[in-house]
């Protein structure tokens, strides 16, 4: 893949409209693209990078035994008025009419649609618990969209829902779901830490917010920085096991600013361990009982009496994890970024300076591409006619993990290589292809 061919549309100016760093970003290294306010293309640097994330969390989705349905985009307006939320949801919700006149909506969640399904699809308790969840595009209409996905109108997302017999068994389903969100976030390379948080209209009355810290996040926290220290690397999927865990982390006190209470804070959390700080919320969770299916009258027959199922439901923002890690990740004193190789658009570039006169340098460069690329190494060669400064400063700004140089005292099979932002090191092809493979591996 060549840089000359690529959709990547390199801009030199921050854009005056971008206000925080990740949507500076990825309109500078074109990411993405403003299609109306709040609403973005998403152009191939950004949506490799998403697609990436999307399978990690997937992965976590699956490895706890949940099921992966589609849901569509557009929903009637019925099973909203039956549950009671039509009219409370707000001006959030997109309301529009089909050509018969029938309301419908541009999905804003799935509560409901997914209660539906459950109610026309399950009729005995033996067939719990029921686990599923999809990943869909999602429009709530914000007044004020700003910060570039991170606050947008149209975004992409992983909800899930949990059916289950009775409270107990809900609140199994919500651990396995807890532990599944450190898991994910971690392979993202996030520390994210779960807080208790308000349940807004979802409802319910159990609640937790993972949120990464981040001077631009819009919440509030307050937490005891002994939360960090809390591992659930041999945390099993059992009863016991995630109910243990969550009680480790419910011991310290982290919330939101709308559960925050002052007098609590001071007294569960000494001086020196208090963070008062701000944060992006990346994934919630939510335990509401019965709240959708006895209104919608989703039930089961437990051995002759007739139950209404608890439910949960569990969201993460895949479009919003973009943002989220470049504000993690995002060196803007140097103005340098490094995605984590997991999920970077591409594992490493190769940047050869050219000259008009000599092509050596570009057949090199292919040469390697190929050897990578036979190993399932994700490259991308530089070959415009830049200086070798620019191409670099340009690379350290769109933060592929792995540059590798060829400049004119390069030899045959041996290059300046390293991560970006760090000292570079003179490396043989088949070291160079070792060094990436086991950043891959781990």
């Amino acid at each position: 893949m060549f840089l000359s061919k690529s959709l990547i549309p390199i801009l030199k100016n921050i854009p005056s409209e971008a206000k925080i760093k990740s949507h500076q970003l990825m309109l500078r290294t074109g990411m993405i693209k403003q299609s109306s306010a709040g609403i973005y293309s998403w152009l191939p640097l950004g949506f490799k990078v998403m697609k990436k994330i999307e399978s990690i969390v997937r992965e976590e989705q699956d490895n706890i035994g949940v099921q992966e349905i589609l849901m569509p985009t557009i929903q009637s307006s019925e099973i909203w008025k039956e549950s009671g939320r039509y009219n409370d949801y707000g001006e959030e919700m997109l309301r529009i009419k089909d050509r018969q006149n029938r309301e419908m909506l541009y999905g804003p969640t799935n509560e409901e649609l997914v209660t539906e399904i459950f109610r026309n699809s399950i009729k005995s308790y033996k067939s719990l618990p029921q686990l599923v969840y999809h990943i869909q595009w999602k429009f709530r209409d914000e007044l004020r969209p700003r910060f570039g996905v991170m606050r947008c109108r149209e975004f992409y997302m992983k909800d899930a829902y949990s059916f289950d017999v009775d409270m107990d068994e809900a609140i199994y389903s919500y651990n396995k779901f807890f532990l599944s969100y450190l898991k994910t976030f971690k392979r993202l390379e996030l520390s994210a830490i779960p807080m208790a948080a308000d349940t807004g209209p979802i409802g319910g009355n159990l609640s937790h917010e993972f949120i990464i810290i981040a001077e631009t996040g819009e919440s509030k926290i307050y937490t005891d920085k002994k939360i960090f220290d809390v591992d659930y690397s041999e945390t099993k999927i059992s009863k016991d096991s995630l109910s243990s865990l969550r009680n480790k982390y419910d011991t310290f006190y982290a919330v939101t600013d709308e559960k925050f209470n002052k007098k609590e804070f001071d007294n569960k959390v000494i001086e020196e361990n208090k963070l008062i700080t701000k944060g992006i919320e990346v994934g919630h969770i939510f335990y509401f009982g019965d709240k959708y299916s006895k209104t919608m009258n989703a039930s089961v027959d437990n051995k002759g009496k007739k139950e209404y199922v608890k439910m949960g439901s569990y969201g993460v923002g895949v479009s919003r994890l973009v943002a989220a890690i470049i504000e993690a990740k995002y060196d803007d004193k140097i103005e340098l970024m490094k995605w984590p190789i997991n999920i970077a658009p591409y594992h490493c570039v190769i940047l050869p300076q050219i000259n008009k006169n000599d092509k050596s340098n570009l057949e090199k460069s292919i040469n390697i591409y190929n050897k990578l690329k036979s190993k399932n190494i994700d490259c991308i060669i530089d070959d415009t006619d830049e200086t070798l400064s620019s191409k670099v400063k340009k690379f350290n700004l769109i933060g592929i993990p792995y540059q590798i140089i060829i400049g004119k005292n390069s030899g045959q099979n041996n290059f300046e290589f390293g991560g970006v932002g760090e000292n570079l090191s003179v490396y043989n092809v088949e070291k160079i292809e070792n060094i990436i493979l086991e950043e891959l591996k781990n």
